[in-house]
């Protein structure tokens, strides 16, 4: 089934390679989407593909890279619009 996830995450995730890294998570996954730094110091990153892929995506994204610290992920479940052709760093 594919799904869809709007994820906003906070803590110490910009300057440390975050959205490196969520590529690089998303990319093994074969999953489509973006991710990018916000005005707020915050990630987001909206990624889709098969459930079971974006929910592991979900658990490895929670850790981030190693100088990252997340304090906080809000997590929404979207329509699946199938409008990405991969994954990218915005």
């Amino acid at each position: 089934m594919q799904v869809r996830v709007h994820v906003l995450i906070s803590g110490l995730v910009q300057g440390v390679g975050f959205r490196y890294f969520a590529y690089n998570k998303a990319k093994s996954l074969t999953l489509m989407g973006h991710v990018r730094n916000l005005y707020s110091g915050d990630v987001e990153i909206e990624a889709e593909g098969d459930r079971s892929l974006v929910e592991e995506f979900i658990k490895q994204i929670k850790v981030g890279p190693r100088a990252a610290h997340v304090k906080d992920m809000k997590i929404e479940w979207i329509k699946c619009t199938e409008t990405h052709s991969g994954f990218e760093v915005q």
